[in-house]
């Protein structure tokens, strides 16, 4: 299968396993959903806080996590950049392959001397003479060969057995380097999204939590106007009111920043304005936990493409160094085969015109700096290869520290989940008993402010912890290799 193929297949069937995720975890069990945070459909403009979107009207692209997957792709600049650098790998191992092959030379040349000449019986003769060579070939003088031939092949043998070997593996690791720059793109992109919907989401629970506030600070406004509360009361809900304000200004802010974000890691003009197409921030759980971290790892160092790309590198390493053990014992070769029309004469006359016919073979075998240059030469690729070895094994640690660290952070970040879960559901019971307990004339609606403060609280650590969590999940996913059969089948339901 070709490998552009393979990757938009494997790309699509990520996108679409995400999607079935994402469409199985709005029921999570004893996790809970964000249903009491609210909802993004209803964020609409900024409320009495004026709107913002007036002064940045631009197109609304609506975007979920499979459709922001699915345009990383050969049009996007980093993934695009990564694989013409495949093809030009892939360049290198042709013109390596076609080393042998002799190349194809013609043209023309003129020659005239005048002066002294050394003959070969060893007497120096004053002699006017010229010649001119025209044909396959070129640079032919008097009875010499033809310097530069028509067909020339030239090489050290070495290099045509090793060099192959060197550009195919090259081209190996370039090809995985593309495949990891793709998966860390899409890594990118979907922490992106995982951004611009918690964005969304806390701009409309701040919008909700502002809309009390206002209730709460009409209230009090009213219990003063009739001397039932304090005048101070109800200019201290004021000023909370405008405080809440602020907060929503500053996630309108941050909604936008995240947007552009977005944008850029999709190759999207930044003028766009990315709209999440889920209703709400859910927790995902694409990998199964119930694998053992070992076993993890272990399928992590077998897909992850840096792995395959760093022990390409070794192999390239291996075969230069394999050609600097064999050179001085394998020759450099010289073929060549001239032919065209030659003619020349005395003084200014060109006569004698006739068919001219040389073919040359040469071979010789080369000790480069009395020997110790092969020495240093190998010395060099065998710093190479280690070096090379080396980097796979940091390389091998690195990935298992990141599988590693990915299962901690989902392991805690799902417990952090549960714990803020019955933080909002305790945060909301208080604030409605005691709106209730306002209402029937019990108290001072400034009493209520403390438990609409610590609601608010509560929605947006929950909003964080399963915010957390979704990229704790994508972050393992990448970790282990983008691997879809860890990703969970959809909800039973």
């Amino acid at each position: 299968m070709p490998r552009r193929l393979h990757v938009s297949i494997r790309r699509a069937l990520y996108a679409g396993l995400v999607g079935t995720a994402l469409g199985g975890c709005a029921t999570v069990g004893s996790v809970g959903s964000v249903g009491s945070v609210g909802s993004v459909g209803s964020v609409g403009s900024v409320g009495s806080v004026g709107s913002v979107g007036s002064d940045l009207e631009s197109e609304e692209i609506p975007i979920n996590l499979p459709s922001a997957l699915a345009r990383i792709g050969g049009t996007h600049p980093v993934v695009g950049h990564a694989q013409w650098r495949v093809q030009e790998a892939y360049a290198q191992l042709d013109r390596a392959e076609l080393m042998w092959l002799p190349s194809i030379q013609a043209g023309f040349n003129y020659h005239r001397h005048d002066g002294n000449y050394q003959a070969i019986n060893g007497t120096i003769v004053d002699i006017n003479s010229n010649s001119f060579q025209a044909g396959l070939g070129a640079g032919a003088i008097a009875a010499g060969t033809t310097p530069r031939p028509g067909l020339v092949a030239q090489f050290h043998l070495a290099d045509a057995i090793f060099l192959p070997k060197v550009a195919q593996r090259a081209a190996w690791a370039k090809e995985h380097a593309a495949l990891a720059v793709e998966n860390q793109q899409m890594l990118t992109a979907s922490l992106a999204y995982v951004e611009l919907l918690d964005a969304y989401q806390e701009e409309s629970l701040l919008i909700a939590s502002s809309q009390r506030i206002e209730e709460l600070s009409r209230i009090t406004g009213d219990y003063a106007q009739t001397g039932s509360g304090l005048v101070s009361d109800s200019q201290r809900l004021s000023t909370e009111e405008s405080l809440a304000n602020l907060r929503v200004l500053g996630s309108t802010e941050r909604k936008l920043s995240a947007s552009t974000r977005l944008a850029r890691a999709l190759s999207i003009p930044g003028t766009s304005k990315l709209v999440p197409l889920d209703a709400m921030v859910v927790p995902l759980q694409l990998v199964e936990l119930q694998n053992a971290e070992q076993d993890q790892i272990l399928g992590a160092l077998h897909r992850r493409p840096e792995l395959a790309e760093a022990q390409a590198l070794v192999l390239a390493a291996s075969a230069a160094y394999e050609r600097e053990r064999s050179a001085p014992f394998v020759p450099s070769v010289l073929l060549g085969y001239s032919t065209g029309t030659f003619g020349g004469g005395l003084g200014n006359s060109v006569g004698d015109w006739g068919g001219r016919y040389d073919i040359d073979a040469l071979m010789s075998w080369e000790l480069r700096n009395m020997g110790l240059g092969e020495q240093a030469a190998r010395r060099e690729r065998q710093a190479q290869v280690q070096q090379a070895m080396y980097s796979k094994l940091r390389m091998m640690d690195q990935v298992a520290q990141e599988v590693t660290e990915s299962r901690v952070q989902v392991m805690v970040r799902r417990e952090q989940i549960e714990v803020s879960q019955r933080a909002v559901d305790s945060a909301k019971d208080s604030y409605e008993k005691n709106l209730e307990r306002i209402r029937q004339g019990q108290g001072l609606p400034i009493e209520v402010l403390q438990s609409v403060q610590a609601y608010e609280a509560a929605q947006r650590v929950y909003l964080r912890a399963v915010s957390d969590n979704n990229r704790a999940q994508l972050q393992l996913l990448w970790a282990i290799g983008w691997e879809p059969n860890c990703l969970l089948a959809s909800n039973p339901q």
